[in-house]
């Protein structure tokens, strides 16, 4: 199940959500320059102070039944991640659209993984071919690129490696 964190950018102290698989996950996105502020783009991220989420025990809840039937555990709503904030339908639908967009723009983009920095430079120098990749870069790989002339742009939804993908 994952992880709700409340994070502030320190620059302007805009706070936001980040769901993340474990605590470990956000320490190596963070540590990546993967963790942003959505409203500015600040890197400079850490966790807000924030209650603790405490459930009941598994033996306080009552098994859930629909029909007569037990509910099972991957159906159920309360094991689902509560969503942060309803979105209205127009903001629902362009997330959607750009998803859509993201996920047809990489079918023709070839993932290179940490030596995207390298690999990008290398195409925009003319000493390897140009195509479409993706990979990651650090926040400050990324600086650097863009302070070189070379266009580089952050992919609206996390990608998994091919490795990791079913």
């Amino acid at each position: 199940m994952p992880i709700v964190f409340d994070l502030e950018c320190r620059s302007a102290q805009h706070r936001f959500e980040g769901w993340f698989k474990s605590s470990d996950d956000y320490a190596r996105q963070l540590e990546r320059g993967l963790v942003a502020c959505p409203q500015c783009g600040s890197a400079d991220v850490c966790k807000a102070v924030q209650a603790p989420r405490l459930g009941l025990k598994g033996n306080q809840r009552a098994e859930p039944v629909r029909a007569g039937v037990p509910v099972p555990a991957a159906q159920r709503a309360e094991d689902a991640p509560a969503a942060p904030v309803e979105l209205p339908p127009q903001a629902v639908e362009v997330l959607q659209k750009l998803a859509v967009m993201q996920a047809e723009a990489l079918k023709s983009s070839r993932f290179v993984g940490d030596s995207f920095a390298d690999d990008a430079r290398a195409m925009h120098y003319g000493e390897q071919d140009s195509e479409s990749i993706h990979g990651r870069a650090t926040v400050q790989q990324a600086k650097e690129l863009i302070e070189e002339g070379i266009a580089v742009a952050p992919l609206p939804f996390p990608v998994l490696p091919p490795e990791q993908a079913n």
